[in-house]
């Protein structure tokens, strides 16, 4: 029994809503560029801090705590961020660190490095990682914040060469090359990341229009199939139980005429629905039709109130949730297209614990139920004959002060 009951909350708290639909697929594209481009990262970056470690061992000429310092300090955040590009989670903290820390590391480099190799044209290890520093910012930063690292790291290496070497004007021709190069490779990389990103979101923008066309072109012909559908309903179901209550003589025959009405109005209620049936007799709480009503607030992207009174316990069959959910759902819509939302308020309130009553309240112009036309069926047939085909009561009054709809069930 418990079992059954889990299943039924499961099922309730799944009923769809507009919403939801294409929730995950606005940047499909966009996430797996950046995968891609985090995968190529880690590739590289491993290949070259190898290259750049087997470079500082065999050269560690002194291994003092400077020296070893300045090592940790450079490839242990290197490794973190190799790491996370490979796992594909905290890429953007991990390169983010790697990118200050090999900062940090050059421009500590003239204070620890040993100035009695005078090598002017042999490049140091930390070389081989400016570029790595560049594509630690295309990970973790903005495009400007990218384009300043690609142009400030080659920089500080060369000042920092210069610096090592004292000037010396033998210092400044391969100092100048290295500097040169890195810039432009650096600028690569960046424009070439930034042109990637700039193709994926296009493709997301095309797909998302894309699933928008044919939403509307699937939302316009499921309103014409529900013309056609309430035209037919109208013509054989509800006609049927007029005349056949019209012609009932005996109380036989008025009940039966009764029977027939309820069904016509519940197959008018679902109509619209995506389900052919009235939905279970299985107690739904209270609570969670207040939840399914602040999720449809959250989903419209609305700031109202779904104010609980009375019985806190309080429980009704599923086919009367259902009904009372849906309902509202079109009091909410209503609510948000002809009073843009202004005062919405919506109370739920149980004066017993098998009684409830939902209220949305707003404050727009308001107008007249008796004008409206006679092919809206957003009232007729998603409000009033929703919850008459439950054996429950609507009542929408409405004025130039607002509108106040409320649905209300208790037993026969």
């Amino acid at each position: 029994m418990a079992a059954d009951e889990r299943s039924l909350k499961e099922a309730w708290s799944s009923i769809p809503s507009q919403g939801e639909v294409g929730i995950g697929l606005e940047r499909f594209t966009g996430q797996r560029m950046e995968r891609i481009l985090s995968t190529v990262a880690a590739i590289g970056s491993a290949a070259l801090g190898a290259q750049a470690l087997l470079g500082a061992v065999t050269r560690l000429t002194r291994p003092d705590i400077a020296h070893v310092g300045i090592m940790v300090l450079v490839f242990a955040p290197l490794l973190w961020m190799i790491v996370a590009c490979v796992i594909g989670k905290g890429i953007k903290p991990a390169a983010g660190t790697f990118t200050i820390a090999y900062a940090i590391a050059l421009a500590l480099w003239p204070v620890v490095v040993d100035r009695s190799v005078r090598e002017p044209s042999s490049q140091p290890w930390i070389f081989f990682l400016v570029n790595i520093g560049v594509v630690a910012a295309m990970l973790a930063f903005s495009t400007r914040v990218q384009l300043a690292w690609a142009l400030a790291l080659p920089i500080l290496y060369g000042w920092v060469r210069l610096v090592q070497g004292d000037f010396e004007q033998s210092w400044w021709i391969s100092t100048g090359f290295d500097v040169s190069f890195t810039i432009i490779l650096g600028a690569v990389i960046i424009s070439l990341a930034w042109m990637f990103r700039q193709v994926a979101a296009g493709v997301d923008e095309a797909r998302s229009q894309a699933v928008e066309g044919y939403a509307s072109a699937a939302a316009a012909s499921a309103a014409e199939e529900e013309r056609v559908a309430m035209s037919a309903l109208m013509h054989d179901s509800v006609l049927a139980a007029l005349i056949a209550a019209e012609r009932a003589g005996s109380e036989r025959e008025r009940t039966l005429a009764v029977a027939m009405a309820r069904e016509a109005l519940t197959r008018l209620a679902n109509t619209e629905a995506s389900i052919a049936q009235e939905g279970s007799d299985a107690p739904v709480a209270k609570t969670q039709i207040v939840a399914e009503l602040r999720r449809t607030l959250s989903e419209q992207g609305v700031d109202a109130v779904v104010e609980e009174r009375g019985e806190a316990t309080a429980e009704v069959p599923g086919k009367v949730a259902r009904a009372i959910v849906l309902a509202a759902r079109q009091a909410i819509g209503n609510a948000l297209a002809h009073a843009g939302g202004r005062g919405l308020h919506i109370i739920a309130d149980s004066a017993a614990s098998d009684r409830l009553s939902v209220t949305v309240l707003d404050a727009g112009p308001g107008f007249d139920p008796d004008a409206i036309g006679e092919d809206r069926l957003g009232i007729r047939a998603s409000i009033i004959a929703r919850m008459a085909a439950v054996a429950g009561k609507s009542r929408i009054d409405s004025d130039a002060e607002g509108t106040t709809v409320v649905l209300s069930w208790e037993p026969s």
